[in-house]
């Protein structure tokens, strides 16, 4: 999964609670960039990404198509009722079901999501009323629906005379409350019967903006101090050597030396991931699904004089592997080609290292990205795991004797974790996971996993194999 979008750390809401936000977000939009009234456009395109997910696009395709046509201020502004929406999601739709007398008979979806987002104005973003009710029926007519202008300002202005009445209505089920599909809320119940709602709430939090400093080019502590010269607060991460978290998230362009590679975007947990390969000079090394390239190039910087190669089946996404390496000032081998025809891009030669980041559900980033509550369903979660099992097989004769094979996902559900590790281990007898040990999240049966916004981290699972030597096994 992609590391920490700088981005998705700027979305300022905070959509976990049921009552009304502070005016603290509000204030964003106040003065010179946030007259409610000024971002024209912004709310009826805001609509249109939540239909767009909704309908299986995701958040972050969404955007990049939005985006380019709007100022700075407005991007931020789009980017709060799109991501804010998407988190909130079950609570404004339950809270628009009673607002309407009936569901509309044309462009029901659109005009759904539209009344969403003018809800979460006022639940959460604190707008002036007038104003936010205002712009909400003017994105009517821009999305050409003309006949539902009235129809969004008698819903919108039904909400602020009943919204005590309706906020204390709003029912107790797990899934309205904390804004969650059903399937998911029974899984995380499941897999997590002690800590559940906590996960749930801690999913509807923005991420922080964490960095990684390049300890190849400089300290972390030496980092701290320049961004502290220049009026920056952060702090150090306590489980993760080179991670430090922002107070508040910035464009890339404010951290000192980020263009020179002295330091990138990415949660502490993924950052773990460099450290417990513990590669040493000249070995090979394989990055099996490395785009975009954050755990690989971390690698690098841990261990620059290594046979890396970067792999992975999207030939777009390999392309911002090479952006990476460049900018860090960093050599390894891309390749496009899926890791599972090992013999389609293997010349034989074992490696001593492999990193398989599987691709998994990512429930563990929900927080960083919430449209994957809603884009995937619960029959994705078998399928994932036989894709991860099937990798985890194929790439498993490419491992010297005595190598080490990390595997990681993303992901805070079970079934992308031990499930997969232990059915692995029992058909290969020259396999045997190690005990990681730490402070960070707990232990599992096979390896470790992380709670989402423990320590303020993503939510992750690692497992650590060797392969027995042949007068071993």
């Amino acid at each position: 999964m992609p590391a920490l979008h700088a981005t998705d750390a700027i979305c300022m809401t905070n959509a976990s609670r049921p009552a009304r936000a502070t005016g603290k977000a509000a204030s964003k939009y106040k003065g010179r960039g946030g007259n409610p009234r000024r971002p024209r456009g912004t709310r009826a395109l805001a609509a249109r990404i939540v239909t767009a997910v909704l309908q299986g696009r995701s958040l972050d395709a969404e955007l990049a198509l939005q985006q380019p046509s709007l100022n700075e201020d407005d991007q931020r502004f789009l980017q709060a009722l799109s991501y804010g929406v998407l988190r909130d999601l079950r609570r404004l739709q339950w809270l628009a079901g009673q607002l309407l007398d009936k569901p509309p008979s044309k462009s029901g979806q659109l005009i759904e999501a539209l009344i969403c987002v003018g809800l979460f104005q006022l639940r959460e973003l604190r707008l002036p009323e007038r104003a936010a009710v205002h712009s909400t029926v003017q994105a009517a007519r821009e999305l050409k629906l003309d006949w539902a202008a009235n129809l969004v300002n008698a819903v919108l202005r039904r909400y602020l005379r009943e919204s005590e009445a309706l906020d204390a209505a709003i029912p107790t089920s797990p899934a309205i409350r904390h804004a969650h599909p059903g399937w998911l809320v029974d899984q995380i119940q499941q897999d997590w019967p002690q800590d559940w709602e906590t996960l749930l709430e801690a999913n509807n939090q923005p991420g922080p903006m964490w960095l990684r400093v390049n300890q190849s080019r400089n300290s972390r502590d030496e980092y701290l101090a320049q961004l502290q010269a220049t009026g920056i607060q952060a702090s150090a991460s306590m489980h993760a050597p080179h991670a430090i978290r922002l107070d508040k998230p910035l464009p890339v362009s404010a951290l000192p030396g980020f263009a020179d590679g002295l330091v990138s975007v990415q949660d502490a947990a993924a950052q773990l991931a460099g450290p417990l390969l513990d590669c040493a000079a000249g070995q090979r090394v394989l990055d099996a699904c490395a785009a975009p390239g954050g755990k690989t190039t971390h690698i690098l910087e841990l261990q620059p004089e290594l046979h890396m190669l970067a792999l992975d089946a999207d030939a777009q996404r390999l392309a911002r592997v090479e952006e990476n390496l460049t900018r860090l000032q960093l050599e390894a081998t891309t390749l496009a080609a899926d890791a599972n025809n090992v013999e389609d891009w293997w010349n034989g030669e074992p490696f001593d290292r492999i990193l398989l980041d599987a691709p998994c559900s990512g429930s563990g980033v929900i927080r960083r990205h919430p449209d994957i509550k809603w884009l995937r369903r619960a029959s994705d979660i078998p399928a994932l795991a036989a894709r991860q099992a099937a990798l985890l097989k194929a790439l498993w004769p490419t491992l010297a004797p005595a190598g080490k094979l990390l595997f990681a996902t993303c992901s805070i559900l079970q079934a992308e974790g031990d499930a997969v590790i232990q059915s692995f281990l029992a058909t290969h007898q020259d396999a045997q996971n190690e005990s990681l040990r730490g402070r960070w999240g707990e232990a599992t049966n096979y390896g470790r996993r992380i709670r989402s916004g423990d320590d303020d981290m993503d939510g992750f699972f690692y497992c650590l194999l060797t392969k027995r030597s042949d007068d071993v096994a």
